[in-house]
């Protein structure tokens, strides 16, 4: 077996459905399907019967009630038969040429860690398609979170991630003690041993992520928070573009205020409240461009301002939150995750 494509899952069952559904069209057929379910009372197993039974891939099931997310990506890699391990979320659907364009990237680069981008398909929503937009733009934080091609310096990310399976033992798989930021923390780990890792390009996946502005705002918030703890186990890991969502807070909150400064005073403050005003509004149309032009759609180009500045709001407070308890008040494991 080369491939074991590994996810972990928690109830939602027409969201595990649709991701086994995809794999049932791959061209590649060198591969195993092991999903970590956590579902509590086992209800999930009931709804993935048949693809126990399908003759595209062999599926395996290991089940512990409320199995959090790490632990059921390393449970399931103990029993992967596969060369390589492939971790993709259960939100996610997969291109039938995934596994080809993986499987000719290694054919001619020798890499142990591995990983893709994420999109949005032409049949999500507005709200997804904006989010998507918003997470993996150069004009947002995006540029660094799926576009990196340096070989050797790219973290993957737990959605699209793929780890030769005697390099995942190794390292020992995921830290069970990390609640969110998993992913690159273990991506970290794998560097600082001298591995090697790599961007494949074609190797994407279509990411539905959350269906709500509030449940992205909960998960972006989780994410800024999570820097922070990186950061204490790995300093040499914390970069300027990590601060960014924040800076852009600070600025957008100086920048709204600045709009009462154009009218209430005078002279040099209020040429910078009105330079202020015009920069933070300039973004937004740039965003509010940018996205209409790739979504071809101005309902998305708008919704994406909205995804847009509650990522930047969700992350740099999480990460501000998380810092002040770390750093200030000297909490260990900091704020709960």
């Amino acid at each position: 077996m080369k491939y074991s494509l590994i996810s972990p899952t928690f109830g939602r069952p027409e969201e595990v459905t649709e991701f086994l559904e995809s794999l049932l069209s791959q061209r590649h057929s060198d591969f195993e399907v092991v999903l970590g379910d956590g579902t509590p009372k086992d209800t999930l197993r009931p709804a993935l019967k048949k693809y126990e039974e399908n003759s595209t891939y062999s599926l395996t099931i290991i089940y512990q009630e409320y199995l959090p997310v790490s632990d059921a990506r390393n449970e399931a890699a103990k029993v992967a038969k596969g060369e390589y391990l492939i971790f993709l979320d259960s939100d996610c659907l997969i291109p039938a040429d995934y596994l080809n364009a993986v499987d000719t990237f290694l054919e001619s680069q020798n890499v142990d860690l591995f990983g893709g981008p994420d999109a949005a398909r032409d049949d999500f929503t507005n709200l997804q398609k904006a989010i998507s937009f918003s997470m993996t733009s150069f004009l947002t934080t995006g540029g660094i979170r799926g576009k990196k091609q340096t070989v050797g310096t790219y973290h993957p990310r737990g959605f699209n991630m793929g780890i030769r399976k005697a390099v995942f033992e190794d390292v020992n798989g995921y830290d069970e003690n990390f609640k969110c930021g998993e992913d690159i923390e273990l991506s970290m780990r794998i560097l600082e041993k001298g591995y090697t890792s790599a961007f494949i390009p074609e190797a994407h996946v279509f990411h539905k992520r959350r269906t709500s502005l509030g449940k992205f705002y909960q998960q972006v918030f989780r994410f800024g928070a999570a820097r922070v703890n990186l950061w204490q186990k790995h300093p040499s890991e914390l970069k300027l573009t990590h601060l960014f969502p924040l800076g852009f807070s600070i600025f957008a909150i100086i920048s709204g205020l600045s709009f009462f400064g154009i009218f209430i005073a005078q002279g040099p403050i209020q040429q910078l409240s009105s330079l202020l005003f015009l920069m933070f509004g300039s973004y937004l149309v740039a965003v509010l461009w940018l996205s209409t032009l790739l979504n071809k759609s101005a309902a998305v180009g708008f919704m994406s301002i909205q995804t847009t500045l509650t990522m930047m709001f969700g992350y740099g407070w999480g990460f501000a939150k998380n810092f002040w308890a770390v750093k200030i008040l000297n909490k260990k494991g900091g704020i709960k995750l």
